[in-house]
This record gives structure tokens, sequence and C-alpha cells, in this order.
């Protein structure tokens, strides 16, 4: 899960660009070998959506191929070469010159294919990866899914039949990248940190795949240099270095030094390196809150999503920047990732931002009412991207919690919303599913806490599983719409009946309200950008009454596509406080005002 890197020993290519690209309706690609080129080949952007690129495409979810051709260089034929590709969403197959070289499902995460044995040296290659997005209830996140009890699915059902709202984006969304590196190579870094004082300590576990025989660990910053040296033990070696003194990294101050981890073999020669960003910092869940280097933060930010026009949810760089400079201008410190990874290069910006990032699965709107086998699926796959995720985003200090779901379906869901809210056995099966997923991101990662997301009508059961309690809530929206005040009493019994019950921080990680821009109304009426705004003000009064709401999220940063239904004008849902555009309404002013100011009072 190392980022490719060109240094002094290791080399790197990017393949992103204008690659072939055809559509497999009837899935005859492998069999008329499509892998050593497409016959009727369009030319298709590589990151991006092919959904956005051609209109016959944008309800197409079955496979297609992309295929390209690459020279490696004749400098890099005794390294290990790698294709190395950062999201395919959902699964892909990659072949290069006719042979199949591997693959990966799930989606929002990286997979690479070993092609040393594969490669040509001495003329050009063919890369093909053949990609689908096909919905299926055993995917996560699920689509297709039979209708639930109490008639949750029909109510929400919309055009692709997904079960969570925001579009199914198909494609190779993130860079392609050629990489070598030499035979005996470091093939993992993990990174954890503590403060003693005002001593910083940096410990680093480092992973190799050959016959090194120690490591050299050098760290810079702060106006100075620290170097360490360990042997292996097998295939890993553990460091540590005291840093008297530390620059923490924090928001105000997100600094970073740098570790240059070198391999060295047993008569002493440099045989690998490979250097990454550190963050000096603590995270730490308690019963008041949630800890900073040992002092309480207060969330203020967004949902989001990876979504633009054209490049869909395709690595978009300028978009990045861009949304990052707003996040700064409308005084936010944080959001989550929903409902899936972001890109790895976003993970980098919230470094070096000081943005503080509640990392998310994919495990969005599971059910537990369509039978054994299609659970088990779900929770083999979930757990999977668990680890990949973990393995990926570990260094990271931005990142400060692991969410392993969004609003996972309770039984006769509305049933409850409208007070008859009486367990159900199934319950149960939830529980014991979130369970698994809670305690695997704790044995993976034990420096960070660990959330799930509860949706209105969600048992007390499955919130008690999280170190934070993170839920999403629309009262005076999806219920009692356009009863600002009754919902917003509701807010306050409901909060203040959850932290008696569960005796935790709590986090609202989504409330909004769908707001058409330009469309304004006295009195302040549903979509209108008064009522938007008047609903988000709401919701900060009543949560900067109660010390134990120690952050809130807004849904969402920007209006983004979802799917076609009677609730989405346009297949938009429209709660973005910025339109897709990224043009302000008139709640980014209201939060810019309530969040920039120099006291906590939001």
């Amino acid at each position: 899960m190392l980022y490719p890197q060109q240094n002094e020993i290791r080399n790197l290519f990017d393949l992103s660009g204008v690659w072939d690209f055809q559509a497999d309706p009837r899935d005859v690609g492998e069999t008329e070998r499509w892998h050593l080129g497409v016959p009727d080949a369009r030319p298709i952007a590589v990151p991006g959506s092919w959904n956005e690129q051609y209109a016959d495409l944008y309800n197409y979810f079955g496979p297609a191929w992309y295929v390209r051709e690459f020279y490696a260089p004749r400098g890099w034929n005794g390294q290990r070469i790698f294709v190395r590709v950062g999201s395919a969403n959902y699964a892909a197959e990659m072949w290069v010159n006719g042979q199949k070289v591997g693959g990966h499902a799930g989606g929002h995460l990286p997979f690479e294919c070993d092609i040393t044995d594969t490669v040509a040296w001495d003329g050009p290659n063919t890369l093909a990866i053949r990609v689908e997005n096909e919905l299926k209830p055993t995917r996560v996140p699920a689509g297709n899914m039979p209708p639930m009890r109490g008639g949750a699915m029909a109510l929400m059902a919309g055009y692709p039949s997904t079960t969570y709202d925001f579009f199914p984006y198909a494609g190779l969304h993130r860079p392609v990248w050629l990489y070598a590196v030499p035979q005996t190579q470091i093939t993992d870094i993990a990174v954890s940190t503590e403060i003693d004082g005002t001593t910083g300590v940096v410990k680093l576990d480092v992973t190799q795949n050959g016959a090194g025989s120690a490591v050299t660990i050098t760290l810079t910053g702060n106006g100075g240099a620290h170097e360490t040296r360990a042997r292996f033990r097998g295939d890993r070696a553990a460091a540590q270095i005291a840093l008297p003194d530390a620059r923490l990294w924090s928001m105000e101050d997100p600094y970073l030094y740098q570790a240059t981890v070198s391999l060295v073999d047993a008569g002493g020669q440099v045989v690998d390196v490979y250097s990454l960003p550190v963050g000096i910092r603590t995270v730490q869940a308690t019963a008041e809150g949630l800890l900073l280097n040992g002092k309480p933060v207060y969330l203020k930010g967004f949902g989001r999503h990876e979504d633009f026009f054209a490049s869909g949810r395709g690595l978009n760089v300028p978009l990045l920047v861009k949304d990052y400079a707003l996040l700064k201008w409308i005084g936010a410190n944080s959001y989550r990732t929903s409902h899936y990874p972001y890109s790895e290069e976003e993970m980098m910006m919230a470094d070096h931002q000081g943005i503080l990032i509640i990392d998310e699965i994919p495990a969005v709107s599971m059910s537990f009412e369509d039978g054994d086998a299609n659970i088990a699926a779900r929770l083999a796959q979930a757990k999977r991207q668990l680890h990949e995720l973990i393995a990926r985003d570990k260094n990271h200090p931005s990142v400060i919690l692991w969410s392993v779901a969004n609003e996972p379906m309770p039984p006769d869901m509305f049933r409850r919303l409208t007070g008859g809210g009486a367990p159900s056995p199934l319950d149960a099966v939830g529980r014991a599913f979130l369970k698994e997923l809670t305690d695997l991101a704790r044995s993976l990662d034990g420096t960070r806490p660990v959330t799930l997301v509860g949706m209105m009508g969600g048992p007390l059961e499955w919130l008690e599983l999280a170190d934070i309690v993170c839920i999403n809530r629309y009262w005076g929206w999806y219920v009692q719409g356009g009863q600002l005040e009754a919902g917003l009493k509701m807010l306050e019994e409901e909060l203040d009946s959850l932290h008696k019950a569960l005796g935790k921080p709590i986090i609202i990680t989504e409330f909004g309200a769908d707001t058409v821009a330009g469309l304004h109304s006295h009195p302040a009426k549903m979509f209108s950008e008064e009522y938007q705004t008047e609903f988000l003000a709401g919701y900060l009064d009543v949560a900067a009454a109660r010390p134990f709401v120690i952050g809130l999220h807004v849904w969402n940063f920007a209006d983004f596509q979802a799917v076609q239904s009677v609730n989405r004008i346009g297949g938009m849902n429209l709660k973005g406080v910025f339109t897709r555009q990224r043009e302000p309404k008139m709640a980014a002013h209201m939060l810019r005002e309530r969040w920039t100011r120099p006291v906590r009072s939001s």
C-alpha cells in the first residue's frame, strides 16, 4: 500500500491520460481477446468516470475495457515492475501482453499487479483493464436489493437501483502507475507517534520482502536531523526515535517531519529507499470528548463527495485544491469521507492543510434482511475493505477516526421513525455484523478511535459499539418537514436521551436540507435558501448548548449527483452549501460567520 515514488533507486511513470475504451454489454471481450486491443475504440480519460464522459454510458454499469500501450525503459530491467491502479470501481481484471496478471474487487482502494515476468523490453506493451460496476446485493455498497419490510426501499427507490443516495460512478477513478522497485525492497512502513511532555516519540515498523540486513532511518525537520538503525528479524524491523522539543502536528500548525528509510544489505550497501512525511500527534476518545495532542477538539465541517462535472468521481486535482481553499474560507476543520475512501492525493492534502478526517469504508446502508449468505458475503467484503483502508491510510496524521459503516438499516426502519420502534430479532444480526467490524478496526490500529454512523431509527445497541457516537439526523426535513421548531425540539430530546443512555460524546455527522440555489421565500419554506440557513443555524444552536456534542458535519459540502427519483430534482442531491459549481449559497455565508468566530460557539 506504499504510494509509488521516484527517488535514486525507485522509478515511476504515470500511465494516466487518454486510453482506448469500449463497453462490453454482451461480455464477449475476454473470449474475443479484447485484452490485445478493442475492436471499436473510442477515447476515454483516465482518471475519470465513464458515466460523465459519454451520454450513452450514463446509466451503463456493465463490463468495459480500457486499453493502452506503454514502453518499459530498459534501465528498469532487473528490477521488479508493477502496475498500480488507484481505484477501479467496482471490480477489475488486468492483462499485460495478453496474459492475465491480477485483479481486485471493491473499488475506492488501490491494487497492484506484478508484471515483471510479463513485460517486454524490446517494444511496446499492451495493458488492458476490464472494469465493471454491476449493482449486486452481495457487494459493498449493495445494489438491486429486495424490498425491505416496512416499505423503506419502496419509498427511497430510484434509478439506478442503489441502496445509497449518490451516483454509482464506474471506471478507473484514480491514477494508474507503472513503477519499478529493486528485487529486495521495502514493502511497508507503519508509523505511530506518542508524546511524552515536550518530547515526541516516533515508532516505525518496516517490512521487507527479501534479504535486507538492516534499515537506517533518518528523521529530519524542525531544524535538526535524528538517525537510528535497526536490524531485521525475519522480514520486519522496528525502530524508535525520540525528538526533544518536538513540533507537533495540529490543525493550527500541521507540521510534517520527513522520515527516510534506507534498506541495507549484508555488505552495507543501500538497496532501497522510501521517504514519507510524519506528523507527531496523538488521538484519544474519552467520555468527555475527542482529544488531539491531549486537548479537546470541536469538529466543524461537512460530509462530502468526490463528484464533479465531466470527471465524475475521478481524481480532479484543481477541484481538490479549490475545495480545500473553500474549507479554509468557511472555517471548517474536518470532514468525513462519505461514504467510501477518498483518493490518496486528498489524504496528503489533508496532512499538509491540517484538516481532520473521519475515514470511512463503503459499508453504506447495509441491510440485514436478505438471508445469511448475502449478509456473510457483504461482511467478508467489508472486512477486506477495512483491512485495505487501514493499510493505506494508517500513516496519515489527518485521519482521526475509522468509520466502519454509514446508516446501517434496521428492520422496519420507517415504523421505528413513526413511533413503533420495538426491537426485532434481526437487530442482533446487525449488531454482530457491526461488532466484527469495530473489533477488527481496533485490532488493526490501536492508535485511533472507531465509530459507525447511525441513522434515524437505528438501534441504540448498535451505537454502543462506537468509541465516539456519530449520528445522522434530519428532524425538520425528512421527518417534520417544514416544521423546523418541532424538528429542533425533537433533536434536543433525542440528543439528551442518547447521551444519558450511552455516556459518550456525540458528533452529528449529517444534517441538512435540499436547497435550490436562488430560490427565496419569506417566511422560510422548504427548498429555499432561507430554510436551509435557518435549519443549519438551528442545529448549530442546539449543539452549542450541549457540551457532550463535540462536532457537527453539515450534509453536504456541495450539491452532488445522485440517482433519479421523485425526491431528486435533475438527479441531484441539493443539500450542498455550495452548488456543484462551488458557488456559495446563503448558508455558506452563515457558516463562515459562525465558524470563524474566535470563541467556541458551534
